[in-house]
């Protein structure tokens, strides 16, 4: 099948408007996950800090591992907290960064 050269340059306009929509999409969800990423850092550095200062004052064993029980568990929630955050931002990541190409596909699929 021959093609006009103005069919042709809108196909590839079309796909240049796609790609461009798709790296804005990519680009901002990306920020997201390093602001995310660097948020859970700092809470986690904090969280250590905590639990050491609390170790460098404690007398006894049993309050030794009670510190150490809160700073696991702790620890554990934010870390699962986060894993989900994570999950939530890499999906809408991927769901907009494909969206652009959705008409391109849907167009492939007909022909």
């Amino acid at each position: 099948m021959i093609q006009s050269f103005d069919e042709i340059q809108k196909f590839g306009q079309n796909n240049m408007d796609a790609a461009m929509r798709a790296f804005g999409a990519v680009s901002n969800n990306a920020q997201a996950i390093a602001a995310e990423s660097a948020e859970f850092a700092r809470k986690s550095f904090e969280q250590s800090s905590s639990a050491v200062e609390k170790l460098f004052g404690v007398r006894t064993i049993d309050k030794v591992v009670e510190v150490q029980a809160d700073y696991v568990k702790g620890a554990y929630d934010s870390l699962v907290s986060q894993s989900a955050k994570m999950g939530v931002l890499y999906s809408a990541l991927a769901t907009e960064a494909l969206k652009p190409y959705e008409g391109i596909l849907a167009k492939a699929t007909k022909a």
